[in-house]
């Protein structure tokens, strides 16, 4: 059980782009091609840039986080018999120099070569931390038909 569970908000805010690429330097997020909402139809690298912003009381707590990615219907897409599920740890920390009562910012990148998924569908990317998703720690996007199927 999280120290979040008993309260009735958030106190972690998410921020979520898809992008062309996205990486991780000196505490920042750098991205190629950010903010896009449409991909393909043909296979294209994948970024999902992610920033969570974290009150300064809670340094140094460990959270658990899951991003799934799910069709149009919200099933699980599975590649095979696999959901499609990436997963991780962060820890906010307390930088060096940062006023008392900043948010921490813990940045994130992931990226995929390819994402197997049909052509004319659309998909959500659903986060959630410490077992526990909100409305809008998801992002959303479609995969354009190949051209031939364009009505």
């Amino acid at each position: 059980m999280s120290d979040f569970d008993d309260l009735d908000h958030p106190l972690i805010r998410v921020t979520m782009l898809l992008a062309d690429s996205a990486q991780v330097a000196d505490g920042k997020l750098y991205l190629l091609g950010g903010g896009m909402r449409s991909i393909g139809p043909n296979p294209q690298p994948l970024g999902i840039a992610v920033l969570f912003e974290v009150p300064w009381d809670r340094a140094d707590v460990v959270h658990d986080w899951l991003l799934e990615l799910l069709d149009e219907d919200g099933v699980p897409v599975l590649i095979g018999d696999r959901p499609v599920i990436v997963s991780g740890q962060f820890t906010p920390a307390r930088q060096q120099g940062q006023q008392p009562g900043t948010p921490l910012l813990v940045p994130l990148a992931i990226n995929f070569a390819s994402l197997p998924v049909p052509p004319g569908h659309s998909y959500v990317w659903r986060l959630a931390i410490d077992g526990t998703s909100e409305a809008d720690w998801d992002v959303r996007f479609s995969v354009r038909p190949p051209a031939d199927q364009i009505a």
